[in-house]
């Protein structure tokens, strides 16, 4: 056997080896309960309170509802009070736990100091940091996005720094009982570099990025720092598309969702969204960025807005 013979047959070892171990890790997904088993009483063993950013609708309002059927008492955040106060009420209604509102708009500058005073006494065990905003729903162009100045302003307020101050404001307690859950909501438009979305997937970028290096730092503290990325969810975001294996609902995508919370600092939230991210991983990007493309799914996403 010669060299060449050699290196080629290393090569096709170290392939094989490459996508076992990948797909080893992959089958771990279909068996969450197995692989990543949590105790009925893992979140109330973090703490007391749970608190959840933009929880007065979809993502948000399911983190909520299941963290209180977990034993928690939640304190629920967003900008529109009528909304929160029915969202508690079903919330206290439904499992009898304790829930506090905090109406506040984080796209708004100097909200953090208040919050720090509401949450300061508070044995906070799980942080969601779930709030967002997107720049359009429509997909277009950075110049063509509406108001473009105010819009960058407010995408980096709600998207990028929310999430930081929120840490800092939950963390040290986490850090002084060496125990905690923060999940920060990206998305599966951060898996890309992804036209037409190019601020928002910029936004989550940082979302996973700060959760990975965050959890790097506090893991041997005791502290779960996870990025959740999801693709579509049948949420105002995405127009209510109606439900299906790709598209869950948010209480179907929390419920996956919290299966894989050991499962690493990413998760795309379940099997089919990790599928996703896989196969659009593998689509050329001269093809995914070229013109016809990008039009095509202007056109979608403009159809279906206007189902809805």
């Amino acid at each position: 056997m010669d060299l060449t013979d050699l290196f080629f047959i290393s090569l096709g070892t170290a392939v094989a080896l490459y996508y076992g171990v990948k797909l080893l890790l992959f089958s771990r997904m279909l068996f969450p309960k197995l692989w990543f088993p949590l105790s009925e009483s893992f979140f109330t063993s973090m703490g007391e309170w749970a608190v959840v950013t933009g929880a007065s609708e979809g993502i948000g309002r399911a983190y909520a509802f299941v963290l209180a059927e977990q034993g928690m008492n939640v304190v629920i955040m967003s900008r529109t009070k009528v909304t929160l106060d029915q969202v508690a009420k079903e919330i206290s209604d439904t499992t009898g736990r304790r829930v506090k509102v905090i109406v506040v708009d984080f796209i708004e500058e100097n909200v953090f100091s208040e919050i720090e005073d509401e949450l300061k006494d508070l044995n906070i065990g799980v942080l969601v940091n779930n709030v967002g905003t997107l720049p359009s729903l429509i997909p277009c162009r950075f110049l063509e996005i509406p108001e473009l100045d105010q819009t960058i302003t407010k995408v980096i307020n709600c998207n990028v720094k929310t999430m930081a101050k929120m840490c800092k404001i939950v963390l040290p307690g986490m850090d002084n009982r060496r125990k905690g859950v923060i999940v920060n909501i990206s998305s599966g438009a951060a898996s890309i570099p992804f036209p037409l979305y190019t601020l928002y997937a910029a936004s989550k970028v940082f979302v996973e990025r700060f959760s990975q290096g965050l959890q790097a730092e506090y893991k041997d503290k005791g502290i779960i720092i996870q990025a959740v990325a999801p693709f579509g969810v049948s949420t105002r975001m995405t127009a209510y598309q109606p439900t299906n294996m790709v598209t869950p609902s948010p209480e179907d995508f929390v419920k996956f969702s919290q299966q894989y919370l050991r499962a690493g600092d990413k998760t795309n939230g379940s099997v089919s969204h990790t599928l996703l991210g896989l196969l659009l991983q593998t689509i050329p990007p001269k093809l995914l960025y070229a013109e016809s493309m990008l039009r095509s799914v202007q056109d979608y996403v403009k159809r279906k807005a206007a189902k809805k």
